[in-house]
Parts: C-alpha cells; sequence; structure tokens
C-alpha cells in the first residue's frame, strides 16, 4: 500500500504542470485519465472533526493498468453542523453526525471495497481545548460508530491531531495537489488556514533562519525528499475563539457581551463550543473599525508572532474562516476563489464596520468583527505587508482546501517529522 501511494504522489506530480485552474473547477486530476474497464480503485475515508463542524472527505486513488501510474481521481466532501464540541454536555449525541456522515461514505464506495477501506477521524482544536476526559468521552461514542460500520478501522483510527501536524499536512495537501511537489519544482506555496479554534501558518523557507524558534521547524521526510517547514500553531486565534475574546473584551460582570464590533442596535444570541452567549452592539458607545479593532488587537498582540517569511514564500494560500469571509464580504468569488491582497481585506473591513453603525446593519452582524480579526491577524500578528498576495481557495483542483489528504497520505506513508529540524 506504501508503494502505491507513493506511485500516486509521483504521477499527480507529474501531471500537476498541465492543471489549468489551480483554484477553481477546471484541472481536475481525472481529466488526465484515460478511461478504461480495466481500473481498479483504493479508497479512503477521513473525518474532520473541526470546532464548528464535522466533515467527510472521501478520497478515491486509480490504478488504471499494470504499468501505468495510479492516480487521485476524485473526492467526495459533505459536512454537518455543529462540531462535536458543541455535544459536550451530552456526549452520546455526538454519534449522530458521524453516523449520517458513514452514509456518504456507504454511497461513494462500493460495497465491495468497504472492508478493504480505512475510515479514520482527527479531531482538532475544538477537541484540543477541552479537558481530556471530555474530548476522550466524545470520541467514544465516536468509535463505536466506526466499530459498527463495515469499514476497516486502523487502531489509529482516533485521534486530537495536534496543531503543528494540522499546519504541516496542510502544506502537504496544497503543495501536493498544485504540483509543488513535483522534484524539479524550485517553488512551494505557503499555507494559512483560520479554523474556528486555531490557527496555522507553514511555509518552505528558501534557507535557514536561525532566529526561529526551534519548535517552529519541522523537518519533513517525505516522497524522497526532506523539507525544512516553519509552522506555527496558534490555539485560540482561530475566528470564532477570537470571536469570543473580543466579545469579552469589554465585559466587566454583565450577562450581555456588548462589542463595538456588532452594529449598534443588534441583540442577540451566538453559540460556541457547546455554550450560547448573550451578545449585543453598544448603542451608547463607541462602534466602528477603529474602536472595534482596538479590542480585536489584545486577542492578537503579545500572542501571534511574526514568522519571518520574507523573501521565502512567493504565495500563501489562505483557505477556511479566510475564503468564507471574503465571500461574505463579496471580496472573491464564491466557486472559484480569488487572489486578495492583505490591503482588501482592511479596506472591506472599514466599510462593513461603517455599516455597522445603521440600523439596516448587514446579513451577517459578526461580518465588521471577522474582517477586522483577519486584517489584525494578517498585519499585527503576522505582520504581513499591505501588498502580500493572498491567493483564497476553498478548492485546489477540485479538492478540498484542508489538511484531510496531508493526513490520508500520512496514513499510507508515515510521514516522518523531526521538531527543530533546522540547519542552524
Amino acid at each position: 500500500m506504501k508503494l502505491f501511494l507513493l506511485l500516486v504522489v509521483l504521477a499527480v506530480a507529474n501531471g500537476a504542470q498541465e492543471w489549468t485552474d489551480v483554484c477553481g473547477g477546471g484541472g481536475h486530476p481525472s481529466a488526465m485519465l484515460h478511461q478504461t474497464a480495466n481500473h481498479s480503485r483504493v479508497y479512503a475515508v477521513m473525518f474532520d472533526a473541526g470546532s464548528t463542524g464535522t466533515r467527510i472527505h472521501v478520497y478515491a486513488f486509480v490504478h488504471t493498468q499494470a504499468d501505468a501510474l495510479p492516480i487521485l481521481d476524485n473526492e467526495t466532501f459533505h459536512s454537518v453542523k455543529p462540531g462535536l464540541s458543541a455535544h459536550v454536555h451530552a456526549p452520546e449525541t455526538a454519534a449522530h453526525s458521524v453516523r449520517t456522515l458513514l452514509k456518504v461514505a456507504k454511497s461513494a464506495v462500493p460495497p465491495s471495497q468497504w472492508k478493504n477501506t480505512p475510515v479514520m477521524l482527527r479531531a482538532t482544536a475544538g477537541l484540543r481545548l477541552m479537558s481530556p476526559d471530555k474530548a476522550q468521552a466524545l470520541l467514544s461514542q465516536v468509535q463505536h460508530v466506526f466499530d459498527d460500520s463495515p469499514f476497516l478501522v486502523p487502531d489509529n483510527s482516533l485521534g486530537i491531531m495536534d496543531g503543528t501536524s494540522e499546519g504541516i499536512l496542510a502544506w502537504v495537501t496544497v503543495n501536493f495537489l498544485s504540483g509543488h511537489l513535483h522534484a524539479l519544482t524550485e517553488q512551494t506555496v505557503g499555507i494559512l488556514d483560520l479554523g474556528g479554534a486555531s490557527t496555522q501558518i507553514t511555509f518552505l523557507p528558501k534557507r535557514a533562519d536561525c532566529s526561529v524558534e526551534k519548535d517552529d521547524v519541522v523537518r519533513v521526510d517525505m516522497f524522497n525528499s526532506s523539507f525544512h517547514l516553519n509552522t506555527h500553531s496558534y490555539l485560540g486565534n482561530g475566528l470564532m475563539a477570537a470571536r469570543l475574546s473580543t466579545l469579552r473584551a469589554r465585559s466587566v460582570s454583565s450577562a450581555v457581551f456588548k462589542s463595538p464590533c456588532l452594529p449598534k442596535r443588534f441583540q442577540g444570541e451566538w453559540s460556541f463550543g457547546g455554550e450560547t452567549y448573550q451578545v449585543s452592539g453598544d448603542p451608547d458607545g463607541a462602534s466602528g473599525y477603529t474602536a472595534c479593532y482596538e479590542d480585536v488587537l489584545k486577542t492578537v498582540k503579545g500572542i501571534v508572532h511574526h514568522p519571518g517569511f520574507e523573501d521565502h514564500v512567493t504565495l500563501f494560500y489562505a483557505f477556511a474562516y479566510y475564503f468564507d469571509c471574503a465571500v461574505d464580504a463579496h471580496l472573491i468569488d464564491e466557486v472559484h476563489g480569488g487572489r486578495l491582497e492583505v490591503r482588501d481585506f482592511k479596506r472591506r473591513a472599514k466599510e462593513v464596520c461603517k455599516e455597522t453603525r445603521k440600523d439596516d446593519f448587514p446579513v451577517s452582524p459578526f461580518l465588521c468583527l471577522d474582517l477586522t480579526y483577519i486584517s489584525c491577524l494578517l498585519s499585527d500578528g503576522l505582520r504581513f505587508k499591505d501588498n502580500t498576495a493572498l491567493q483564497l481557495c476553498k478548492k485546489v483542483s477540485n479538492v478540498e482546501a484542508s489538511w484531510a489528504l496531508g493526513a490520508i497520505l500520512d496514513h499510507f506513508e508515515n510521514l516522518q517529522t523531526h521538531r527543530g529540524g533546522g540547519a542552524c
């Protein structure tokens, strides 16, 4: 199986230069496939248990002929909300969403292949923020569902992924799908992943930077190559966790969180991590971008640090909530994504926050807060320049931009990682 996946990697990498639409729907690797009746498929199922939702990825790899290389054929993707962490007070209900998503896998994988198809789940920051006993109670419910399923359940089928692995595997996925892991490719792309409870930045520096903290340098051995990656994960700095921190910024003992980031006359409820909060604007206080930025900065300053990526990376791919917020703000197309500069988030945040002073506030009352946070995270935290280019993607070559595919490759290839693996 390890040899099989290695051939998959080489086949996709060799063909990647032919793909024309990196973020859109044109250039799917299956377009290179010459359909014959002799195809054999290998499937794998990965659950992404995030803080705000649970997603299933069903991957199909195709082997065309005995003397031909297999390729990644397609991905079946589906998601449900809320995430597992929302069931913290009733762990037995956590299994329902997983059981529902398994129906997607049963439809995508032929019954004859169920017993050979591994099914796995990796939880991210939503469960990392929980106490170990509460997180384990949720995972135990999922384990029962897996054990009752007709799929192959590996020994390591369930687990909580640490932030470093999340960033590395997302980098593997994006560079794999965009063709940048090809042996002849000198340039790779960096990744920015903004989840609900954590955010990651990972990139391959052109040269060793001895000023970088050792824990932020990881050597990854994969596909007969070694990559010395700079990577960092910030737990508590995902978009939803940042919302909560910002809403609490001016609250003392009130049961209602008032914020200048919300429309002045807005009142409502907001849920995250299994808890529901009363939130509102402040009709008698300050509002708008400047006041909002002041509160948002408290969740970034001194926590998110400059990773020193200048002159290393030509382009960063940004996805998850970076993409969703850009779509909500009408900065990019929902289907094809688009390329933005950091200054575009700041400009749009100022426009949206100005609108929150009116009675007819935007569809999402949190859009001012979210755009301001992204602007602050990129500018004051990671210290990107205003003209730094970001490629906003939901998919890369028709496959979801996330760590999931990298985790499947990790499962089959057993990627080797070494912290502090720099050359200094």
